[in-house]
């Protein structure tokens, strides 16, 4: 893997997934722009872990559904660094309905605010680096994406859509913009986050990673770090690695484990 000093964008890196790939890519002695919409206390708690570690980080407040915030948080990182090297498209959110057969429970609006981020947000965040990159003439983009996108759980439908076309929109850029820029993304699975567990409540959140690690292959529910593990080697190893996804789930997409004879 590279480890000299690449500036890489990681949005929604105040907590969880993003903040796992942060502190990763400090240890690398990467430079790291956190990006944060709410959570301004955990972010600079993350950029003090990734100095920490070793690398170098600055923190912004910005909102990827705007598309001037992204392009100043493109431009945060040109002004400090002068160069970007990664993005990663991690901000995200969603409405949680467990029961994906109350289709009452999601309205237009829902979908709207969703896909703002989800989708939109991830184009005009790459749409926002694509230029620098472009004349370097080498950058890297990781969409963090689920494994809902590929087969339709997850917390909303309103939620695993938009990842759905998070994913289609990976395989687009990746052609739109090679050779000088890869584009791929990761689709985690059940993931040990606070976000998750908030969004379940803790009774739910337990009966489903019980669920989740009694019928998954590896028998186990995701950390952030092993999310981050893979994205990391997208961005800096994977060389000729494009249009591809990731998936980190434990073997969830495999379904049920196949009968054996007796």
């Amino acid at each position: 893997m590279q480890t000299n000093n690449e500036v890489v964008i990681v949005t929604g890196s105040g907590t969880g997934i993003g903040a796992a790939c942060a502190i990763d890519l400090a240890k690398r002695r990467c430079r790291v722009v956190i990006n944060y919409t709410k959570s301004e206390t955990e972010a600079h708690e993350t950029a003090k872990q990734c100095e920490a570690a070793g690398g170098e980080a600055i923190v912004v407040q910005a909102n990827v559904a705007d598309d001037a915030d992204c392009h100043r948080l493109a431009q945060a990182a040109l002004d400090k660094w002068g160069r970007i090297d990664g993005l990663v498209n991690n901000a995200g959110i969603t409405k949680f309905v467990p029961n994906h057969r109350d289709l009452a429970a999601l309205d237009a609006e829902d979908f709207h605010r969703i896909y703002a981020v989800n989708v939109i947000g991830s184009f005009q965040m790459t749409r926002a680096v694509a230029p620098t990159m472009q004349a370097q003439g080498k950058g890297a983009v990781v969409n963090v994406a689920s494994i809902a996108g590929v087969v339709g759980n997850g917390s909303s439908v309103a939620y695993a859509a938009s990842k759905g076309a998070l994913n289609t929109m990976t395989l687009s850029l990746a052609r739109a913009l090679a050779p000088e820029i890869r584009v791929n993304a990761v689709c985690p699975g059940f993931v040990e986050t606070r976000w998750l567990q908030q969004g379940f409540g803790d009774k739910v959140y337990a009966s489903a990673k019980a669920n989740y690690e009694a019928s998954v292959p590896l028998k186990q529910t995701i950390s952030p770090e092993a999310v981050s593990d893979a994205i990391v080697w997208l961005l800096l190893g994977a060389s000729l690695t494009t249009g591809e996804f990731i998936l980190v789930d434990s073997g969830f997409h495999l379904g049920a484990a196949p009968l054996k004879a007796r």
